[in-house]
């Protein structure tokens, strides 16, 4: 399943893998909010509610599409955080993996806190 992430100043394409949080997410698209910004982090409320999954994971790569339990949240890492060792990317806490961006996730840069961003269906 593709999904499409937009914002001012870019947009991405992602592709998730069928677990249960990418389809619970799904469902609730199209989805609408404010993004924060954590270092090179990008994450904002989706208002979906899921469980952990048993292959959550703390450290991930750069451009993997994560789901933030605790925030209700998608958490899209694309470089450090304030928490990680050397240049890894380490979110704030174990997070659903969804999926990965397909193309280069470093165009998050140019997302700025507050920005309206939108997530749909590709």
């Amino acid at each position: 399943m593709k999904i499409r992430i937009l914002w001012p100043a870019g947009h991405l394409t992602a592709t998730l893998d069928e677990t249960p949080t990418a389809k619970a997410l799904a469902a609730a698209l199209p989805v609408s909010a404010s993004a924060n910004t954590w270092g090179e982090e990008v994450y904002f409320d989706t208002g979906v509610s899921v469980a952990l999954e048993p292959d959550a994971r703390q450290v991930v790569e750069p451009g993997t599409v994560a789901f933030w339990t605790e925030g209700d949240a998608l958490a899209l890492p694309y470089g450090p955080t304030p928490i990680s060792r050397g240049g890894e990317s380490r979110l704030a806490s174990p997070c659903n993996v969804l999926g990965s961006f397909d193309g280069d996730p470093r165009l998050l840069a140019t997302v700025r806190d507050g920005d309206p961003i939108r997530v749909e269906l590709a």
